[in-house]
């Protein structure tokens, strides 16, 4: 399934949360994401723009498979990305069940997530180590999501459509020169 995304990099958090709930969004939660990114050990999902990853988002626990889509000289305008998440019911089961596979582990990463929702509307402000927060917004129509992002007056020519592995690289950063990166520990391989 096609992933309806789009992100803001660098925004003021406390702006874009007014802004968020004067459209009327419910704050849904605010939590603090595990992840774990594999591959297989000769990386031929990564050589295809695509992962593996374990997330516990605190009410569930989801396993997910990505892939980049129409993947251009831009690394920040990608045409989309098409995922396959389901819900499996334990985090490091899950990841003991890939490891014993022979999947391996690139890294653990942790972000914190604030959700908002507004019908079938998410909005996501999403803050990562070593990198400025950026807005995430996720609807059912490409229609959709450029107008709610008008409406929260931000430029739509600003929109980027990519992972966050796209956005760390334009930081200068690459996830996969870590094997932890978290708030309270970055952890070079």
């Amino acid at each position: 399934m096609e992933e309806i995304e789009v992100k803001f990099l660098d925004i003021n958090v406390n702006d874009t949360v007014s802004k968020i709930e004067s459209l009327g969004a419910k704050k849904e939660f605010e939590f603090v994401y595990r992840r774990r990114v594999f591959d297989f050990p000769d990386m031929r999902l990564a050589e295809n723009n695509s992962w593996l990853r374990v997330r516990d988002e605190g009410d569930k626990v989801t396993f997910t498979y990505k892939k980049r889509l129409g993947v251009t000289d831009d690394k920040l305008k990608d045409a989309g990305m098409h995922e396959i998440e389901v819900v499996v019911s334990d985090f490091n089961k899950t990841v003991e069940l890939l490891l014993s596979i022979g999947m391996i582990e690139k890294f653990y990463e942790e972000n914190r997530r604030i959700k908002y929702t507004l019908g079938d509307i998410e909005f996501c402000i999403d803050t990562w180590p070593l990198i400025p927060t950026y807005l995430e917004i996720e609807g059912t129509s490409w229609e959709e999501v450029e107008s709610i992002s008008r409406n929260l007056c931000f430029d739509w020519a600003e929109h980027i459509r990519c992972s966050t592995m796209q956005i760390y690289e334009k930081y200068g950063i690459n996830e996969n020169d870590f094997s932890i990166l978290t708030f309270e520990k970055q952890l070079k391989k």
